[in-house]
């Protein structure tokens, strides 16, 4: 609870305590009056200021204006008709607040999730200069510079680590607790909190392009993207509010002039005024999407504004990449195929002896395929001698290891030499060998499911989701197999950027309902653009797809495509739910108030009842 709420808490309970003790004076006239009107004052002061401010800037009819003319409305008829009845005025304004400090409060509450994600804002950068560490500003911190991260400490940019072991907590930016165990040469990105090692990194951005500055340009520009919902109650309320206060005053004149009884018919009016207020409406809309904004924030789903909230709660398609979006995009070693087993069998010695060579022959280049053949054959450092490595550009490679020619490649590069090439029915990326001319067989490589992978489809197909199609660069063969690993019925393979976008095209022609892509890539900035909302893998996903996209999956699992459609279904089926209630109760209670039936406590209910429980609907979207 911040200061202002503590303040308005206070001034609550104040004026709560004087009205009960005033039922148990016994004063009239003058005193009366005085009295009543000090809790009116305490809770009441700033609507009245509010209210003054709105008719000298001609921008009178708002809530505050409502609230100011219904209260000192009821207090002028209270003393005209002699009652004395102030209570009516005075629990008007107290309840008004009530509402307005319950509103304040979930807003504080929904905000919560977005300051603990700008919690990830470093302060300071560690350079070490001359053998001291110095502390500096990450805007000064230059791309290749080494930065040391002391346990406790944020990672200020990212990079790579160069030195140490550590855990890292990645929560801030992934909504998951599970630490994550880092070591050298893995990638580490900024505003995740370093646990227990010390960790040199070489910094491989600059700060102002690091994941941490991008995620909170992100969330601080997503409250000016409003959804068509919010958009519509501001015009509503611009209607409404002219509409009832029109409708108060013919109300107060218009049968009061046929039948005589003006006390009667303005008190009617005043009781119209307070239930009429719109409240619940322009208050609960907005806040419900700030709750399902910061919901999805800290389940490591960043939306860039609630209209995109909106426009994801209607998918019903979902076009994706594979490599790095239903598949991890990293390599390994599938299948090892010595000659003599032909395909059939692996025999373990002549299998490491392909590793062997293979591995040695990648020795030095930083190929996907390469680090995969390497991290196969652990045993790298075997004091084998590596001579005259020669990269043979579209083929493969060529290098002297022990003596022995090894040519390691395609089957173009098998053809060139004259070695005698043996296909594989096995599906990935076939890696051939040949040892001194003579072909020694071939290493399948393949790219792994992300372990969701599988479950997201099913929970996709569960929600709603009733199309699911794969767009991938990678062969038809290898899509084929993912394609039907996973249970996705329509794929197509072999497509270039501009094949996807022409895919996406036709989909979009052929849809009645939103359609979202989902990729990691920043060849597949044009598609995410392109479609009606893009999704990106956040965590190792390309800058070019996060700049492109809509929403942005902080830790790369799938399974998060569901949790972001689901959290947008339930903001918007809660947004739905305030706004038949709150119309629905307040056009029943402006009829009941205008033939007399409501008094002005049931008046109180249709404004400020309303207004608490749509506020407290509107929570339930910080739910995940």
């Amino acid at each position: 609870m911040n200061r202002k709420q503590r303040k308005n808490l206070i001034r609550i309970i104040t004026a709560s305590i004087l009205m009960i003790i005033l039922q148990f004076v016994e004063v009239e006239g003058a005193a009366r009056f005085c009295l009543y009107m000090i809790p009116y004052l305490i809770v009441g002061y700033d609507i009245l200021i509010k209210a003054a401010k709105g008719i000298k800037n001609l921008q009178a009819l708002d809530e505050n204006f409502l609230m100011a003319l219904a209260t000192v409305g009821a207090i002028v008829l209270a003393i005209y008709s002699g009652s004395g009845d102030y209570l009516e005025a005075v629990a008007v304004m107290l309840f008004y607040q009530i509402g307005e400090w319950f509103q304040s409060y979930a807003i504080g509450k929904s905000r919560q999730n977005i300051s603990d994600l700008m919690d990830i804002r470093p302060d300071y950068a560690n350079v070490e200069n001359l053998g001291k560490i110095e502390q500096i500003d990450p805007d000064e911190v230059e791309i290749g510079t080494t930065i040391i991260i002391q346990p406790g400490e944020k990672i200020p940019i990212d990079g790579v680590i160069i030195e140490g072991n550590s855990t890292l907590n990645t929560s801030a930016l992934t909504g998951e607790s599970l630490p994550r165990n880092v070591s050298i040469g893995d990638e580490v990105i900024s505003g995740c909190i370093n646990i227990n090692g010390v960790l040199k990194v070489q910094t491989t951005k600059l700060f102002g392009d690091s994941t941490a500055s991008k995620i909170l340009d992100l969330v601080e520009n997503a409250s000016s993207r409003k959804s068509k919902s919010e958009n519509f109650i501001t015009k509503f309320a611009k209607i409404y509010t002219p509409a009832v206060v029109g409708s108060a005053a013919a109300l107060a004149v218009i049968p009061s002039i046929v039948t005589g009884d003006f006390e009667t018919w303005l008190y009617r009016a005043l009781i119209f005024l307070v239930i009429s207020c719109p409240c619940a409406l322009v208050i609960s809309i907005p806040l419900t999407f700030f709750a399902g904004l910061g919901g999805a924030s800290r389940a490591g789903v960043l939306v860039k504004g609630s209209n995109f909230l909106e426009t994801l709660s209607k998918v019903h398609t979902v076009v994706m990449d594979k490599t790095g979006t239903l598949t991890r995009g990293i390599f390994e070693v599938d299948a090892v195929h010595p000659i003599s087993t032909n395909c059939i069998s692996e025999n373990p010695t002549e299998a490491r002896q392909l590793l062997h060579y293979s591995a040695h022959v990648e020795k030095y280049s930083s190929h996907p395929i390469a680090v995969s053949l390497r991290k196969a054959y652990p045993n790298e450092n075997d004091g084998c001698t590596v001579e005259n490595v020669e990269e043979l550009a579209g083929l493969g490679i060529r290098a002297e290891v022990n003596g022995n020619v090894i040519h390691v490649g395609n089957e173009k590069l098998m053809e060139k030499i004259g070695a005698a090439w043996k296909p594989c029915t096995k599906i990935g990326t076939i890696i051939h060998v040949a040892v001194n001319g003579e072909y020694a067989g071939h290493i399948i490589v393949a790219d792994k499911l992300k372990p969701h992978s599988k479950k997201a489809i099913e929970k996709l197909y569960e929600i709603g989701v009733n199309r699911i199609v794969m767009l991938t660069g990678d062969i038809k063969k290898v899509a084929e197999k993912i394609a039907g690993d996973l249970g996705i019925k329509e794929f197509s393979g072999g497509l270039l950027p501009a094949q996807k976008v022409e895919h996406l095209e036709k989909i979009l022609a052929e849809k009645s309902f939103a359609v979202a892509f989902v990729g990691d890539g920043i060849n597949d900035a044009p598609v995410l653009a392109r479609a009606d909302i893009g999704i990106a893998m956040g965590a190792m996903g390309a800058d070019a797809a996060i700049e492109a996209a809509d929403v942005v999956l902080m830790d790369d699992d799938p399974l998060k495509i569901y949790t972001a459609i689901r959290i947008a279904k339930k903001t918007l089926s809660i947004v739905k739910e305030n706004i038949y209630f709150a119309i629905g109760i307040k056009f029943l209670c402006l009829i009941l108030g205008a033939v007399g039936i409501a008094n002005m406590w049931f008046a109180i209910f249709a404004d400020v009842g309303v207004m608490v429980i749509a506020v407290l609907n509107a929570l339930r979207a910080l739910k995940v």
